[in-house]
């Protein structure tokens, strides 16, 4: 069963609200701009689900900033998850690569929230069989801590530091019809403090 992530239980306390959410991501914009000389050559790829939202609005963002469109796709990691035998199966989400592809560009994925590091590294694997980027840089709308991996993000919302027991839920209007990041207590048996469906 997967868990309402819409509504916040009796402990979980909002960490960001929209506005936050709104003014962190136009600040990682600028960040990626500043960094790239520009976003001429930027393809933005959102790893399922709510880090392609995030793709699109830091998009939206650059266009804002640059005058330009920015490139922005998905990149489904589902196939390269290394639990794949301890969890149950998940659906397929959908792999979108902008036509100019993404060799010799500068590639910036997109996470909801860090956490272990393990969808990261999947999707450095999946990004292996589609072509060569120039470089991969990472954007996160939380990083929690708590690595398994040595993976760390090139942009950064809000630095969380949380105890396994705490659980991280995004939640954001395209999906969830409201913007908010919460910190909640994890339920008894729930594995690592991750949400029922991540």
């Amino acid at each position: 069963m997967v868990e309402d992530r819409t509504t916040a239980g009796p402990q979980d306390r909002p960490v960001l609200e929209a506005p936050d959410i709104a003014r962190v991501l136009t600040r990682i914009a600028h960040e990626i701009v500043e960094r790239a000389k520009g976003a001429d050559d930027v393809v933005l790829l959102g790893i399922p689900t709510r880090g392609v939202f995030l793709a699109r609005r830091l998009a939206g963002k650059l266009a804002e900033i640059t005058g330009r469109e920015t490139a922005v796709g998905s990149l489904d990691t589902t196939m390269y998850r290394d639990d794949l035998r301890l969890h149950p199966p998940r659906a397929l989400a959908t792999t979108d690569i902008p036509g100019d592809g993404i060799d010799g560009r500068l590639v910036v994925l997109v996470d909801d929230v860090l956490f272990s590091g393990r969808t990261i590294r999947a999707a450095l694997d999946a990004l292996n069989d589609i072509g060569r980027p120039r470089a991969v840089q990472l954007a996160v709308l939380v990083d929690r801590g708590h690595r398994e991996l040595p993976i760390r993000a090139d942009y950064v919302g809000k630095n969380l530091p949380t105890s396994q027991r705490e659980t991280v839920r995004v939640l954001l209007a395209e999906q969830d019809g409201r913007d908010s990041v919460l910190l909640g207590e994890r339920e008894p048996g729930a594995r690592n403090g991750r949400a029922a469906d991540e």
